[in-house]
């Protein structure tokens, strides 16, 4: 055989991956599993291989079935947008490459929603509860107008370094998910708005509204029902010192309550009010 006609063997067997990917119309609807196969591609995350089946949407039995629907956006790990239930553990599906997801063989990945919050629909959750919670303890910084206010008050870089970790939270939800104290029925606010709420009182114009964040924090599904269990800051995509931060608006709830025990400042207040 002529070397420049000579071709090399064609290989018939090709790598796939199957996703078990959860299926549900809404909150109240029933729900199944379909199955999918796609090729595997080396890099490749789950949110590629999510785009793949979209774009053919048959699955392992032979049914064209509609696009499985999820929520993405950045696709860099920024937006948070992206959580779910990946092999039984919540992470973020951009960042979920498919070769740390499964070791050798064919591969078979299941995707579900977030349990800890309402089915939008299929792998998309409605995340109310995370942004009511982050309006219970203000998580803002109150400026009066749009005029420029100068510069704004120094900052120790010690603090700095702090606040900076703390403002990568991407209200993703996963700290929620893994907390056995968040469920479905009850309204415990969980640890991202505790630790946003720490954020925004190390903030040195935010410290004026600190009592309004740490009395936010108190109540039914405030910081007392957190049961230390840690599993939120084993979960969370960017290492954020979460248990660090119950522990330190735990003391600031305790300090609280202390002075509205032994001290009555409500005249002082009004007082320093003005007239009118």
């Amino acid at each position: 055989m002529d070397n420049a006609t000579a071709q090399a063997p064609v290989s018939t067997t090709t790598k796939h991956v199957t996703f078990r990917i959860w299926r549900q119309d809404g909150p109240d609807a029933p729900g199944h599993f379909d199955e999918f196969r796609v090729p595997y591609g080396k890099g490749a995350n789950v949110i590629s291989c999510l785009m793949e089946i979209q774009r053919n949407p048959v699955t392992t039995d032979g049914r064209r079935v509609s696009p499985a629907i999820y929520d993405a956006a950045c696709l860099e790990e920024v937006c948070g947008s992206c959580a779910m239930n990946i092999n039984g553990r919540v992470r973020m599906a951009c960042s979920a490459l498919i070769d740390r997801i499964v070791g050798d063989g064919e591969p078979i990945i299941t995707l579900e929603p977030m349990k800890k919050f309402p089915v939008a629909r299929d792998l998309a959750v409605k995340r109310d509860r995370m942004f009511e919670a982050l309006k219970r303890v203000k998580a803002w910084i109150n400026v009066d107008g749009t005029h420029n206010l100068g510069p704004g008050p120094r900052q120790s870089q010690a603090d700095h370094t702090v606040m900076y970790k703390l403002s990568t939270c991407i209200t993703c939800g996963s700290c929620l998910e893994a907390c056995p104290q968040v469920t479905l029925d009850n309204d415990f606010m969980g640890a991202a708005a505790i630790s946003q709420a720490r954020l925004f009182n190390m903030n040195p114009t935010g410290k004026m509204n600190s009592e309004e964040r740490v009395r936010g924090l108190m109540g039914p599904g405030g910081i007392q029902d957190c049961g230390k269990a840690q599993n939120c800051v084993k979960v969370c995509p960017k290492e954020i010192p979460l248990t660090t931060s119950i522990a330190v608006m735990n003391r600031e709830v305790t300090k609280q309550v202390i002075k509205d025990i032994f001290f009555d400042l409500s005249g002082e207040k009004t007082s320093a009010g003005g007239p009118g």
